[in-house]
């Protein structure tokens, strides 16, 4: 019966759906999305795909849905910091949402540094914390006195983001996202371009010098005096190439044949690796700040990725979760399935160098790298959240990748016995209410929360959110993170290394010894000697191609070929890696594959944090943590200002590369390479048609210095995420750079290099500026009949204004600077460069505007109203909050939640759920005569009603806490005709009880549900 009805709930909903065509991928991470405020009574949690904080009723355990309230753009962490005040951190928005719990809004915006991840609330007095990944900066905040503005600490280290504080409050930690693995690579791939020309003078090539301890034989062996897999002599003889050492102590840097390079590294021949003496990497997995003297230490070597962090409360240990890489061991044969691990590290405040690392799949022994299916369903991939009980005997640890809890002991371990626990798609945060023996689950993916039986260990409640993600999202995600589908020991994916569909800040030298030769097939720009330029032709693939760094999955499709050499035609040619480096069974399947391509086909770059507010290039950009790299000034001095704008002139117009331009081959918007081929006299650029399945032919050259002759012209939008690898620093942040492999340290040295004419710092301090305002778009086009700037390829970019947000409070609505930067956000809505939206109380009820030709639409059809109106509305109980979206969301975001053609408000006023798509507005409005079903207390009568109703029957569970509101059809009992009364109501059936709603509210007057708050007790 229940599935007949369900078959019925479905057909009935086809017609209401709509598609998706407003909504923006940025693939950002959650980083704390769940809290419970400390009376026990709410839960909320962040619903990132959709912009909103949810707030639930947890009083009788099971949620109950209370309230959606609108905060910014792509919010990722969420704290209580009492009963009835919450803080939001807003990824893309770059903003903090003060949420005031009671009345349901926004009170208060908080602009900080670029991609905030977390806050917390720590020190005597108690001050807010907040960590900014984009910026390595930990801003502390007075929430008494919010006018005051922030202290900013910086961190050393590159994307600083998950929070904790000690039992006492005086510490905070903070977990460092990309803290490395200490690696780094040794240069020795460096060559001429054949022209009598070096293209590059930087790094050198020490793997090849004959100081090095194999005697300059490069590449070196790798299994004692030989190579493993043996190498394939039909290919002639491989490249020499860099290679990767990993830091195993003071001095010490070995590779994977165990031996040790530390003399070339950081001892008395280190300037044959183009270092200082005593250069080291800082590996700072967690910084510790005194929260009275705001001092940072650091504790480190610990992991490569460190993804949350928690205190066990009885000992006071901080534990840190996340992965680590073994990208030392080169070759795919050898790390195949096995490349990852999932760990845990322990560490006592008082002897943090003391500290202990548990992998949390103690059940594998990596000696393979595929088991069977049933062992890999037990292994935790992608390890997000940690939690603990107040006694710290027992902890939960959940897989974003693996959708599953392990529980754990106080030392890490697994409690023997205990299989993970399963739940749904992509859980990303966990808090324990273990007054009613209950976990709850942020599962990012399904977007859902669900509470978890902590003795019988299941699921025993689950809410859905309204997510308004589109299907090529949730169909495709799973081949980037699920490691249960996709590797062979069940914790890896291929998210393992683009985490987050972005970087792991790693090189990997996946060649294969006993490859073959890959024979070259793609447009590379050696035709340009017909017209007279001496460039040497492209050369097949060799299967030794060396260290390769991870490159990012952002705005890839349409942007082939891919990886660095531009050996794989599109996306579908990677399938094979799914067995060949995951380890799993078989190649993905060409339908899977496809899924996968149309995922990634949504990532979009975010906003870029150094250009100004209209999505102009900065004039005077200061280049803190830049250094000259010798060329004129000594090296090592700070770079100082750079004008991006100049920068742009150079890049296009300087001759950098004569005779060419950056530009001729590094086209905008992306820097990618044209996707054309020059033809006649005068040259002429034509389009190359795609291949069979859809894919481009962007630019491979031969001249790039490398002896991987044949190499993509790569993108430059992500270059200000690359920084950290500064040789002309003693301590780094990161061991791997820029060009394919990363071995030049700084966009500094690589603009300096011999080949490019810079005539000062100041050029390269230019040039610098425009590299890290890239990303973007809006620059200069190219032209097909201009031989030296051709067109490029367009942008998944968002404008830089996107996300900002501004609160009228009544306090700031003479602040000159918020007033200007609202009437700017408006110009550039005008103009049509971004959306618009508003949100605010108006009567005490949640209202929602959307900017369109001059005026701001109201969430109420007929409604209309203006910016300045808004405005000079705002105060003390209407706070509004105006926030730049990109172009073509304002409606979704602003005043149609669920794009199904009816505004929220005019839902709101007839009880129709504005977060479902399925519920409509119903001739009766909030009368008395409506339908009294709301059996799972979300506020709306709609069809999820149906569903609470047929599941509780099912399951044996009796009616919802207002148990008339179950009882449909008013004959007393709650029984399959209620579920059965509410489709024929909602479908056509006409039929209205008799009764009215009932008295939710206690105060013997019967409750319309637009008014009953809260819900049902």
């Amino acid at each position: 019966m229940k599935q007949l009805l369900l078959a019925f709930l479905c057909l009935a909903l086809t017609p209401l759906l709509t598609a998706q065509t407003d909504w923006i991928n940025w693939e950002s991470p959650p980083v704390h999305p769940i809290d419970i405020t400390p009376d026990g009574t709410l839960l909320v949690a962040v619903n990132t795909a959709d912009g909103q904080l949810e707030v639930d009723d947890i009083s009788t355990g099971v949620p109950i849905h209370l309230a959606s309230i609108s905060v910014g753009i792509d919010p990722v962490s969420v704290r209580v910091r009492n009963d009835s005040e919450a803080w939001v951190i807003n990824r893309i928005s770059d903003s903090v949402s003060i949420v005031d719990l009671d009345r349901g809004t926004v009170t208060w915006t908080i602009l900080v540094a670029d991609e905030p991840a977390d806050v917390i609330f720590a020190g005597n007095p108690e001050r807010a914390f907040i960590s900014c990944s984009g910026t390595d900066t930990l801003l502390v905040i007075d929430p008494a006195d919010l006018s005051s503005g922030p202290i900013a600490i910086p961190i050393f280290g590159e994307e600083p983001r998950a929070l904790a504080r000690s039992v006492d409050g005086s510490k905070v930690y903070l977990a460092i996202f990309e803290s490395g693995n200490n690696t780094t690579i040794l240069g020795g791939g460096i060559v001429g371009n054949g022209l009598g020309m070096g293209v590059l003078a930087y790094p050198p090539n020490v793997v090849s010098d004959p100081n090095g301890p194999y005697g300059g034989l490069n590449p070196p062996p790798n299994s004692g005096s030989n190579f493993d897999p043996p190498i394939n002599g039909a290919n002639g003889a491989p490249p020499p190439v860099g290679l990767i050492v990993k830091r195993l102590d003071e001095g010490i840097w070995v590779d994977d044949n165990g031996t040790d390079w530390g003399d070339l590294v950081s001892g008395a021949d280190a300037s044959l690796s183009g270092r200082p003496v005593n250069w080291d990497l800082a590996d700072h997995d967690i910084a510790v700040i005194d929260t009275a003297t705001l001092s940072v230490s650091y504790i480190r070597g610990l992991m490569n990725i460190g993804m949350a962090i928690g205190v066990n409360p009885a000992d006071g240990r901080v534990t840190l979760v996340g992965t680590d890489a073994i990208n030392e061991v080169r070759f795919e044969p050898l790390v195949r399935g096995i490349f990852v691990r999932s760990n845990l590290a322990l560490v006592d405040p008082a002897a943090p160098t003391a500290s202990t690392v548990v992998d949390l799949n103690g059940h594998l022994d990596y000696s393979t790298g595929d088991v069977p299916q049933d062992q890999r369903d037990l292994s935790l991939g992608d390890p997000r959240a940690i939690v603990w009980n107040q006694a710290g005997t027992i902890g939960y640890v959940c897989g974003k990748g693996s959708n599953n809890i392990v529980v754990i002991d106080s030392n890490g371990a697994r409690l023997p016995g205990i299989d993970p626990i399963e739940v749904g798609e992509g859980p990303s945060g966990l808090v324990l209410d273990e007054a009613r023996g209950l976990l709850y689950v942020h599962e990012h993916f399904a977007g859902s929360v669900s509470a978890v039986d902590t003795t019988t260990l299941a699921v025993v409640a689950t809410l859905q959110r309204h997510d308004s993600t589109p299907d090529s999202v949730r169909l495709g995600r799973p081949f980037l993170y699920d490691t249960h589908l996709t590797s062979g020991l069940g914790q890896a994916s291929c998210a393992s290394c683009h985490v987050d569909s972005r970087l792991d800040r790693l090189s990997w030298d996946l060649g294969d010894p006993a490859g073959s030769l890959d024979p070259f097939d793609q447009n590379c720009h050696a035709e340009i000697g017909d017209l007279g330029f001496p460039v040497p032709d492209c050369e097949d693939w060799h299967p030794m191609k060396g260290p390769m760094l991870t490159q990012t999955l952002q705005d890839i499709i349409g942007k082939e070929p891919h990886h660095w050499r531009g050996d794989r035609d599109g996306l579908e040619e990677f399938a094979p890696a799914f067995a060949g480096l995951l380890g799993d069974d078989t190649a993905l399947p060409p339908d899977d594959m496809q899924k996968f391509e149309d995922f990634l086909a949504t990532i979009h770059y975010p906003p870029n944090p150094f250009r100004n507010i209209d999505n102009s290039l900065p004039a005077a950009l200061s280049l803190d943590g830049h250094y000259t790299p010798g060329r004129f000034a000594p090296e090592g001095e700070p770079l100082g200002i750079g004008d991006a704008v100049r920068g742009l002139d150079i890049y296009r117009n300087g001759t950098l590369d004569t005779p060419f331009q950056c530009v001729t081959c590094h086209t905008l918007p992306t820097g990618i390479g044209p996707d054309m081929v020059v033809v006649g006299l005068p040259p002429q650029y034509v389009d190359i048609p795609p291949g069979p399945n859809g894919e481009r032919h962007n630019m491979v050259v031969s001249t790039d210095g490398s002896s991987n002759v044949t190499i993509k012209v790569p993108q430059l939008r992500n270059l200000y995420k690359r920084t950290g690898f500064d040789t002309s620093q003693t301590l780094n942040t990161s061991g791997f750079g820029y060009v394919h492999d990363g071995s030049v340290d700084t966009i500094a040295r690589f603009v300096s290099e011999p080949v490019f004419q810079v005539q000062s710092d100041q050029d390269i301090a230019d040039l610098v500026a425009f590299m890290l305002a890239f990303s973007g778009s809006d620059l200069p086009q190219g032209n097909a009949a201009f031989f030296f700037e051709p067109p490029g390829r367009p942008g998944l970019d968002a404008h830089a204004a996107v996300g900002i947000q501004i609160t009228f409070d009544g306090s700031n609505n003479n602040d000159g600077i918020a007033v200007n930067h609202l009437f700017t956000l408006e110009l550039l809505a005008i103009n049509g460069k971004i959306g618009l939206i508003a949100k605010g109380l108006r009567d005490g009820t949640m209202r929602g505007w959307a900017f369109s030709a001059g005026e701001m639409l109201s969430d109420r059809a007929g409604e209309v109203s203006s910016v300045t109106d808004l405005y000079f509305s705002s105060g003390p109980g209407t706070e509004t909050t105006f926030t730049a979206v990109v172009l073509g969301s304002e409606v979704r975001l602003g005043i149609d939640r669920d794009s199904d053609g009816y505004l929220d408000g005019d839902e709101f006023d007839s009880c129709s759920d504005p977060a479902d798509a399925g519920s409509i507005p119903v001739p009766g409005g909030c009368g008395s005569s409506f339908i009294r079903t709301d059996c799972n207390g979300d506020l709306s009568i709609d069809i999820s009603d149906a569903i609470s109703a047929l599941d509780r029957l099912f399951a044996g569970i009796g009616p919802a806490p207002c148990i008339d509101a179950c009882d449909s059809n008013d004959d007393g009992a709650f029984d399959i005709a209620d579920p059965t009364f509410v489709l024929l109501h909602l479908f056509g059936g006409g039929v209205t009880p008799a009764a009215p709603f009932p008295d939710c509210g206690g105060d013997p007057t019967p409750d319309s549900l637009a008014c009953a708050s809260p819900a049902c007790p």
